[in-house]
């Protein structure tokens, strides 16, 4: 086969620059290694943006986000006993939205079908070549022959374990990496939110939180070992220990209900400069890894893409191709913040095995400016809902 743009990855990334290719009249074929149920099946938690469900309508995905969609205007942090909620719609006038990973991909693979553009599954690439000059060609397998697409450009959007970044050589990429000493318990529980806004608890034992799924839905989340077995951790645990940590005198009482799902997440700051080779250009989670906490994974995964799709439009319509050339450094100069958010967020809400009490009253210091002094109310706003995306 034959493209203008190859995407390597068919998970929200890759299919929403192929969204946004297609409507500017530019053509391009998705390989993707899994399945296309594996991929439409994977569960991810979902808080977009204000920026991203506006990119959403903008370019015509954004209908059922709009319809079946939560949106969240506030986070109740708690610790000390105390409630202290930033309501970032009246901070800033920005809201996000509460709406799963899959059914994003669900939206935008429906999109796909209707362009009828091809999208390749159960098609692993073995090797990317010509990334440097000429035409690259990506090699790959479908039913076991060897296949080859030629084209253009090739987007690698096939994630942190994906093959894309690796074709970048050794000397021309620098690596940031940070594991940290901690994990979330996860679980899905059939138990109504006890209130609509979404709860962080920062307690001295650990970190936890309450998200909503829908109004019969919660997610919930302790701090627990990196390497924990979910096994260990029977139902009533579970729930006295969300009690500890969220629940404060004179609000409603954490609701229990019948847990679905149950497992354990690690926590990873990654970031890969640059994010571009000759015509390799990496979005997503094939350049940055976030910790979950400020929600930041798919949102930046997106707006990695609407820079791309920008610069490959202004190659293909005006032979400029200096958007493309500046891909990186623009989107790394916004992903280093989100980076500098996440983590930091991540370092103030959760403990540390071994922090000397100084560094915990640090802690709480910089959980009472944020929530309780104008300023950091409005830094967490504005960074939470979402950085502009630099055109």
């Amino acid at each position: 086969m034959r493209t203008q743009v190859g995407i390597v990855g068919a998970g929200p990334a890759g299919l929403m620059l192929a969204q946004i290719l297609h409507l500017q009249g530019i053509d391009s074929v998705l390989i993707e290694r899994a399945s296309q149920e594996h991929v439409r099946s994977r569960l991810r938690a979902g808080v977009l943006e204000q920026g991203t469900v506006e990119m959403m309508r903008e370019f015509g995905v954004g209908e059922r986000v709009m319809k079946v969609g939560l949106r969240q205007r506030a986070i109740d942090f708690r610790f000390n006993g105390e409630s202290h909620p930033i309501d970032f719609e009246s901070v800033c006038g920005r809201n996000t939205w509460v709406y799963p990973q899959h059914e994003v991909v669900s939206d935008l693979m429906a999109a796909r079908e209707r362009s009828g553009l091809p999208v390749v599954y159960d098609a692993p690439v073995s090797r990317i070549e010509g990334l440097d000059g000429g035409r690259p060609v990506i090699h790959y397998e479908r039913d076991g022959e060897p296949l080859r697409l030629e084209c253009d450009y090739v987007a690698g959007c096939d994630g942190f374990r994906g093959i894309s970044r690796s074709w970048i050589p050794a000397d021309r990429l620098k690596v940031y990496d940070r594991i940290y000493p901690f994990g979330w318990l996860g679980i899905l529980a059939d138990a109504k939110p006890a209130i609509q806004d979404i709860t962080w608890g920062c307690h001295e034992d650990g970190f936890a939180m309450m998200s909503i799924r829908s109004p019969t839905v919660t997610r919930l989340y302790l701090q627990c070992e990196p390497d924990e077995n979910p096994d260990d951790w029977p139902d009533d645990r579970i729930w006295a220990e969300l009690h500890k940590r969220l629940d404060v005198p004179g609000l409603p009482r954490l609701e229990e209900g019948r847990i679905t799902q149950k497992g354990v997440t690690a926590m990873r700051s990654f970031l890969a400069e640059p994010m571009q080779y000759g015509r390799l250009f990496l979005a997503g989670d094939a350049a940055h890894i976030v910790p979950p906490t400020g929600a930041k994974g798919l949102n930046s995964a997106l707006a990695d893409v609407k820079v791309l799709a920008r610069a490959l439009t202004e190659q293909y319509r005006n032979e400029n191709g200096q958007w493309l050339e500046r891909y990186s450094d623009i989107c790394l100069k916004r992903m280093w913040l989100v980076q500098r958010f996440s983590s930091g967020l991540c370092t103030m809400t959760h403990q540390f095995r071994g922090d000397e009490p100084f560094v915990r009253r640090l802690q709480r210091a910089d959980l009472e400016y944020m929530t309780m002094h104008a300023p950091g109310r409005l830094e967490f706003s504005e960074n939470f809902t979402g950085l502009p995306v630099e055109a």
